[in-house]
């Protein structure tokens, strides 16, 4: 019997959400842990302007923390920016980021979800859609509102990545037997990944072009990969969930202490608006 998706469970998400910290300790982690792959929030913005995106509004999805955003906002590509997600918090966090840099005075921050977007149809010229559409169970649904919004000859762009990513991190939780079904529970990116992102983008939009870049992480140890091991909720640790020192102390008495290599694939799906 498959294990329940938590990332698809609406109220653990809005959980996730609730404040900023869990994403902020997440991607810290990551990119203490990072040796190779490109800075995607940095790409985004050229591969928008090499696919031709008219100056006008554009619209990020799933905004997060903001941090693609401020590298819109920096662009100065586009006469207006929207950033969208459903976390207060989040976005609370974005207006924040915004200010403190002097670029929040054309930059517009809702609460909505990405399925029911708050927009006139037929009047963004871009729209971005990083690392969000993979809690969605049903994300050509939002892909069809990424259409209904964009003007005709709009560009999306949409960001994934593997399915396997990160999966020997959930081989050393599961041989320390801190979650021996680890491996079995289902990825972040179960709905929305890497060998899937072409086809559901072109169930709403003309793809133009589908990238896919391998990044390489080396976490220095037990400690490091318990910063980042304790804001995943695909794990059943027990006592241990979400407590990093407890998470190393358990993996310290069990596996040799030692470097944890481990991999993703960032997928960019670059498409227009027929």
């Amino acid at each position: 019997m498959m294990a329940k998706d938590v990332f698809l469970d609406p109220v653990a998400v809005q959980d996730l959400y609730r404040s900023a910290d869990r994403l902020s300790r997440r991607t810290d982690a990551l990119h203490q842990a990072k040796i190779t792959g490109s800075d995607v929030a940095a790409a985004i913005p050229t591969l928008l302007r090499q696919a031709g995106a008219p100056h006008g509004t554009a619209l990020d999805i799933g905004c997060g923390r903001g941090t693609t955003t401020l590298r819109l906002a920096t662009a100065a590509t586009f006469v207006r920016l929207v950033a969208i997600d459903v976390s207060p918090a989040l976005l609370a966090t974005t207006r924040r980021r915004l200010q403190a840099t002097a670029l929040g005075a054309s930059t517009t921050t809702v609460c909505a979800d990405f399925h029911c977007l708050p927009i006139r149809s037929q009047t963004i010229s871009a729209v971005v859609a990083a690392f969000c559409l993979y809690h969605s169970p049903r994300p050509a649904t939002a892909v069809a509102e990424i259409a209904r919004v964009l003007a005709p000859g709009g560009i999306a762009v949409l960001v994934t990545k593997s399915l396997d990513s990160y999966a020997e991190l959930d081989d050393l939780v599961a041989r320390a037997e801190l979650d021996p079904q680890a491996t079995r529970r289902p990825s972040l990116y179960e709905t929305f990944h890497s060998a899937s992102i072409a086809a559901i983008t072109a169930t709403g939009l003309s793809v133009l072009d589908v990238l896919h870049e391998r990044h390489v992480f080396r976490f220095a140890g037990h400690a490091h990969a318990a910063v980042y091991l304790a804001t995943s909720p695909k794990y059943q640790m027990g006592a241990a969930n979400g407590d990093p020192d407890a998470i190393a102390t358990a993996l310290r008495s069990r596996l040799p202490d030692r470097p944890i290599e481990t991999a993703s694939t960032v997928s960019y799906a670059i498409a227009r608006c027929p």
